[in-house]
């Protein structure tokens, strides 16, 4: 491995992630520490199409990159908009340092995948799938060191990863405690970023927030005009057991009993204790937000097998 990984005062310094990174760059990718930035950036035209193939993200993206520069602008980030391969597809920064944003490659069209880039924000936390901050000499590339960047991906209405949001800057931030400051502020952008492509996706359908979650993904589902789940983000999929990335779409019916379909009562049990959590306990409003009557949702509680017994060492 590397000599630069192996010096106790910098490996000591790295989270877990970038430690998972920086192996990765030298016994996977093989990158040397002393690679210059990839000096090629995306045409227009390939731009435009890397930004159509993001599809309902780059509808509504605008106001959430506005509102998120609007907050990191007074400390001298830029914001940039990435696709799940790492390319900078948007970008917000102020004028005065468009030269520097340039040079850095802070900039639409730049390639900012890990394989690629080595330990960066964008590419780091896309391969991670949670929220990253680089700062300085923990780039393993040793020519970004001046960069501070924090990063976190986020979800498309199907569940799966649609890009990262990134907040990057070239002035100097010597403790770095400005840079973890950022990853909160970039958790909330993914969740209203992710919130506005899923209600943007499911315009015509009953959209259900399953309570608020606690990651960087918030549980909702879609419902159709017949009760039945067309959509559901990353976070309900977990919540509903619909672990596989490949399964695309999700469909089960809430007003009728699925014979023969494996858990579906659990689906169902998850469905029904989130409306239950988002009213407090209220059967009345918990049937209104599932579109049953009162008697309905009794009946469900009381036919709905007690929940499994957690799992003990």
């Amino acid at each position: 491995m590397n000599s630069l990984i192996l010096s106790p005062g910098v490996w000591s310094g790295l989270s877990p992630q970038l430690r998972n990174s920086w192996r990765r760059c030298a016994e996977q990718y093989a990158i040397p520490t002393d690679t210059t930035l990839d000096t090629d950036i995306l045409c227009s035209a390939e731009l435009r199409q890397a930004r159509e193939r993001m599809g309902v993200t780059m509808k509504i993206a605008d106001p959430e990159l506005d509102r998120l520069h609007g907050i990191v602008s007074t400390l001298d980030y830029n914001v940039l908009l990435a696709d799940p391969a790492g390319i900078v597809v948007a970008r917000r920064g102020a004028p005065p340092f468009e030269k520097g944003c340039r040079r850095w490659h802070l900039w639409p069209g730049a390639n900012w995948a890990e394989a690629v880039a080595g330990t960066n924000g964008i590419g780091t936390c896309l391969v991670e799938g949670q929220p990253v901050t680089v700062h300085r000499d923990q780039h393993w590339c040793t020519k970004l060191r001046y960069l501070t960047c924090s990063a976190v991906p986020f979800y498309g209405p199907d569940g799966c990863v649609a890009g990262a949001l990134d907040a990057s800057s070239i002035r100097s931030d010597p403790s770095g405690r400005v840079a973890l400051m950022m990853e909160a502020v970039l958790v909330d952008a993914a969740r209203r970023l992710e919130r506005r492509s899923f209600l943007e996706a499911f315009r015509n359908r009953t959209v259900l927030l399953l309570g608020e979650g606690n990651g960087i993904s918030l549980p909702m589902i879609a419902l159709d005009d017949k009760r039945i789940v067309v959509g559901a983000t990353y976070a309900a999929r977990s919540m509903l057991g619909i672990a596989s990335p490949e399964v695309a779409s999700v469909c089960f019916d809430l007003g009728a009993r699925a014979a023969g379909v494996p858990d579906f009562q659990e689906a169902e049990r998850t469905v029904i204790e989130g409306a239950l959590a988002m009213v407090q306990g209220k059967i009345a409003p918990a049937a209104r937000l599932l579109g049953v009557s009162r008697s309905t949702l009794y009946r469900k509680l009381k036919n709905l097998p007690p929940a499994p017994a957690p799992i003990t060492g």
